[in-house]
């Protein structure tokens, strides 16, 4: 199935959550994240000259190796969470269609993270399994 962002945004963060959950590699990498720590993520898809609809933006919840929350915010500010992955829509879609590596456009800072990165380093796996498990859903926008 084809999901088309921003409109099937709730959608597509169910698949992404059933995915991250059928993955042994992601469980296996992710084990321990979440424990006795905040796990959880919100990502931030920013307007730009391709996209000047609202920021869309998606929270998921880890814990050790399992996604238990996931869900499409419709306000960007409505749930806080331990880690933000932001950057602008047009290299969003280039590392959903997976011709931007997470990791370069962090480095190029095109995008932005907040949070423990002393946590993140130490899950480096889970990390970019993450990234690949997003780039794996069939996504096209309507930008």
């Amino acid at each position: 199935m084809t999901y088309v962002l921003p409109a099937a945004a709730t959608e597509w963060i169910d698949a992404y959550r059933t995915r991250l959950n059928e993955s042994d590699a992601f469980a296996s990498a992710a084990a321990g994240w979440g424990v006795d720590f905040d796990g959880s993520f919100r990502f931030d898809v920013l307007p730009d000259d391709s996209y000047d609809g609202p920021t869309l933006s998606f929270f998921i919840d880890v814990v050790d190796g399992n996604c238990v929350r996931a869900s499409h915010l419709d306000a960007p500010r409505e749930q806080n969470a331990a880690f933000r992955f932001y950057g602008p829509a047009t290299q969003w879609k280039q590392l959903l269609t997976g011709d931007l590596d997470p990791v370069e456009g962090r480095r190029e800072e095109i995008f932005e993270l907040d949070g423990d990165i002393q946590k993140v380093l130490q899950y480096a796996t889970a990390i970019q399994l993450l990234t690949e498990t997003a780039a794996e859903i069939d996504t096209t926008f309507d930008y």
